[in-house]
């Protein structure tokens, strides 16, 4: 049983000396020579027009979450339906119960407003 976290043990260690390693190489061997046009911003190949700093509306985070809902229920959902004849009745009931959690929860949002954009 030692034998094994000792070959855990030197592959931890080899992966965070390989990283340090690079790190450090890169930096030696990266040219570091800053320009006012280096700093500038820069997005899409066009030049920033206005303010980086720009601040976003709430809703836009709001969106991102529901959409980070939907897609775990996406991804529970794919392994389900390639098992489903193995899991039977129990495994649709339980299905039914998530999507059940997950309904209200979409309805919840709705009538706080979460997909009107005024």
């Amino acid at each position: 049983m030692t034998r094994e976290y000792g070959a855990l043990l030197l592959l931890v260690g080899f992966v965070v000396v390989a990283g340090i390693g690079m790190l450090v190489f890169s930096q030696l061997v990266s040219p570091h020579r800053p320009t006012a046009i280096k700093s500038q911003p820069y997005e899409s190949g066009m030049p920033a027009i206005g303010g980086t700093r720009e601040r976003f509306s709430v809703k836009f985070y709001l969106v991102a979450m529901l959409f980070i809902v939907f897609d775990i229920e996406t991804v529970f959902m794919i392994p389900w339906s390639v098992a489903f004849r193995q899991l039977g009745l129990f495994g649709l009931v339980e299905m039914l119960i998530f999507i059940a959690i997950l309904l209200v929860g979409y309805v919840y949002a709705w009538k706080r407003g979460a997909f009107e954009w005024d």
